[in-house]
């Protein structure tokens, strides 16, 4: 991004001030980097100065380690009803916050306000699920073999959590890891996104307010480059550390478990998607455009459970495309805190770059761009491109195997059912899918052979508090949410008794 002279006020915006914070949290202690150094942070819709975030050497990751290592058997003691107690307060905190939070996300990650007061109740909503898991751990006795022995299994909190989180969604990325780890009676040592690091600092806020104690919940921060990695080196070879949760792409994801194999941790990972969104001939053709509006243009495209191929049967193909470019022409593109603005920037210029990339090799191999296409330079650093659609794009171009994270919809030719699916599967990567069609043996056909973790019929939206999240293949292991999610955090004990 470009080192605009122009700076913001965020804390001018909100109206607690207090929740916009420029220092790690380490210990319940707001700290600086150790040896002072920064680096900046820019609002990537108009390249304004935000922050000076402090830039953490591998020591302070280590320090974080230690308070949480030693914060755990206290927290772990706690009954499930006391933490239950923590979360709804915190939860509170959320709802009564909600559109202080949602101008912090909205200025650091750039998606419209509107959508960000979404993810907001969306994140808070993990808060609350997670309260009544809590209560829910459930042991079980198993009946043995033996005379006078009674087997007893229990769940007990795994440890020292550490969270890598996203900045595609800096608000909801936390609690979806935070909520289950705190409710299973684990501490954890979160590594905001250099990105998006002012949505974490700001549920540091609220935690400390609502009486967590000092040491549970604990936020460090770098910017890319040698400290990130050592940071991340620290949370996968340090022994107290017994637990990493984390969201990212598929290359980092080996890299990370790669070097937590000497530690044998246990390893939560939602990685990179490549979706698939088929629209069968007997499609509700308004239906499947809404689909694709929800999908594919949420967060600008940057989420990864994100429509990246579309594939359109030749029956319909046409009539869907002119639908879906009339659509995307009423998009509003700005700002996210202008009002009616709903496309924001990218977070990033390098983000716009892969988006230019992907469009012009679909081009130069015979698609057509029937919207959109360029990048949009204000001259400002601001990090937006059009929203774009693509005709006719071959099957041999890098937007059908590559994630985009960027808003392009790339239009593909089917007439097979068979052939979709398998084109559909030809992904090293199986996070999500998508498909529309009125037929009932085809919903059930389809969704079973569609290899991936997530498939939505006749929707476009996936995320819930209340449900599995994660995938296959090379999309990672583990699950977010639902009844499971909280099983990610917890190690089943036996106890088993003799001499009865």
């Amino acid at each position: 991004m470009s080192t605009s002279a122009k700076t913001q006020d965020l804390g001018s915006l909100l109206k607690d001030a207090a929740l916009f914070k420029q220092q790690g949290y380490i210990n319940g202690q707001w700290v600086a980097a150790s040896d002072g150094a920064t680096f900046p942070l820019h609002n990537p819709a108009t390249g304004a100065k935000l922050a000076d975030m402090p830039h953490m050497p591998r020591s302070q990751v280590t320090e974080a380690i230690d308070a949480a290592k030693a914060a755990f058997p206290a927290w772990a003691a706690l009954t499930a009803y006391q933490r239950q107690a923590y979360l709804l307060k915190l939860f509170k905190e959320m709802e009564d916050h909600n559109e202080d939070l949602a101008i912090i996300l909205c200025t650091e990650n750039g998606k419209p306000l509107a959508e960000s007061r979404g993810e907001i109740a969306y994140g808070a909503s993990f808060l609350n699920w997670n309260a009544a898991e809590a209560l829910r751990t459930y042991g079980q006795t198993i009946p043995s073999p033996y005379p006078g022995t009674r087997n007893t299994v229990i769940k007990q909190p795994i440890g020292v959590c550490a969270l890598i989180t996203p900045w595609n969604f800096p608000n909801a990325m936390i609690t979806r890891k935070m909520a289950p780890a705190l409710a299973a009676g684990c501490t954890v040592v979160i590594k905001a996104p250099a990105e998006t690091p002012l949505s974490a600092l700001a549920m540091s806020v609220l935690s400390e307010r609502v009486g967590i104690p000092a040491g549970v919940v604990n936020i460090v921060l770098m910017d890319k480059g040698e400290r990130e990695a050592a940071a991340g080196l620290e949370l996968c070879e340090n022994t107290k550390v017994s637990k990493i949760s984390f969201t990212g792409s598929t290359p980092v994801g080996r890299l990370l478990m790669k070097q937590s194999s000497g530690t044998l941790k246990k390893l939560s990972f939602e990685l990179g998607g490549n979706a698939a969104f088929i629209i069968f001939e007997d499609a509700d053709l308004d239906l499947a455009v809404n689909g694709i509006i929800a999908s594919k243009f949420r967060a600008a495209g940057q989420t990864c459970v994100c429509a990246n191929r579309i594939f359109v049967h030749s029956k319909v193909y046409d009539e869907f495309a002119s639908r879906l470019v009339d659509r995307v022409k009423q998009f509003k593109i700005g700002n996210g805190m202008d009002d009616g603005v709903n496309i924001g920037p990218l977070v990033s210029q390098r983000g716009v770059e892969k988006v230019e990339r992907h469009v012009e090799d679909a081009v130069s191999l015979g698609a057509k761009v029937l919207l959109g296409g360029k990048r949009i330079d204000n001259g400002d650093g601001s990090c937006f491109f059009e929203p774009t659609v693509l005709a006719d794009v071959p099957r041999q171009c890098a937007v059908a195997d590559e994630e985009t994270f960027g808003p392009l919809a790339p239009l593909f030719r089917f007439d097979d059912e068979d052939d979709v699916i398998e084109r559909a599967n030809t992904s090293e990567v199986g996070l999500a899918a998508y498909f529309f069609t009125q037929n009932l043996a085809r919903t059930n056909r389809v969704a079973e052979r569609l290899e991936v973790g997530m498939v939505a019929v006749n929707t476009g939206v996936i995320a819930q508090a209340c449900v599995p999240f994660g995938g296959v293949k090379q999309s990672g292991f583990g699950r977010e949410g639902g009844p499971s999610g909280i099983d990610e955090f917890m190690i089943e004990k036996l106890i088993t008794i003799g001499g009865l």
